[in-house]
């Protein structure tokens, strides 16, 4: 059984997707509260701006972290660079918080990561290192932060199981090597989103599950909501129910 199971509530979805993706800071709030009930004991989101878009900006930011703050476990929120493609005007944005999540998911094979993380790490925010394939882990290692992590978070992007932990093993193995020690967590997407609970699981990493991963539960069925995918997860990895118990209403 992994050490934790972290929720991963919108991605870059949105109600397009499902009619239950959470994009304001009040949908975001009863998403937390759901999925934090359902057993999840960390959340990771990402914020939107008043547009619908993914959002760095400071005020976006407050009203969200405000929001899911008040359901008492500990959450990240997503700096990726998709969201603001130029790392200074990335690191000029997030300069301008002034209420903080309790981590933030950092993506090493992104330009500037490094610099971001070390700015996070001077506030008093974890870092989540994203290692999506052996260069994010190489450029981890790299920039000498491995073990200040809160943990590293393996995400291949591969949709082929086999190609996805081919992946795996390679970042272990460079991570290995550097002797970092931090915990793991270990998730996937669409496709290899439960494949990899499973894997977690039998690694005895953390994992993460969400309607960022996947918007379907084991046997395929559409989930009605991140409370319902957290239950699947527990209950798989701790054995005993089959994916028939989930089929949604």
């Amino acid at each position: 059984m992994p050490t934790l199971l972290e929720a991963a509530l919108n991605g870059g979805r949105s109600p397009a997707d499902h009619s239950a993706i959470p994009v304001s800071p009040a949908q975001l709030g009863a998403a937390a509260a759901e999925a934090v009930q359902a057993g999840a004991e960390a959340l990771h989101f990402h914020v939107r701006g008043a547009d619908g878009r993914e959002s760095l900006a400071a005020a976006a930011v407050a009203a969200a972290v405000t929001e899911v703050r008040r359901h008492g476990v500990p959450f990240g929120i997503s700096t990726g660079a998709w969201i603001i493609s130029d790392p200074a005007r990335r690191l000029a944005a997030v300069a301008e918080w002034t209420v903080l999540p309790d981590f933030v998911s950092i993506n090493f094979d992104e330009e500037g990561a490094a610099e971001l993380a070390s700015f996070f790490l001077r506030r008093n925010v974890a870092l989540e290192a994203g290692v999506a394939n052996r260069f994010a882990a190489e450029q981890l290692v790299r920039s000498g932060l491995g073990n200040r992590c809160l943990r590293v978070m393996f995400e291949p992007r591969e949709q082929v199981v086999d190609d996805a932990m081919t992946t795996v093993a390679e970042t272990e193995t460079v991570l290995d090597a550097a002797a970092v020690r931090v915990p793991r967590l270990l998730h996937g997407v669409n496709a290899t989103a439960w494949p990899l609970v499973d894997a977690a699981g039998a690694r005895g990493y953390a994992t993460r599950i969400g309607f960022e991963d996947t918007l379907t539960l084991p046997h395929g069925g559409v989930a009605g909501g991140n409370g319902e995918l957290v239950r699947a997860a527990l209950a798989r990895l701790a054995g005993g129910t089959t994916a028939a118990d989930y089929l949604s209403s």
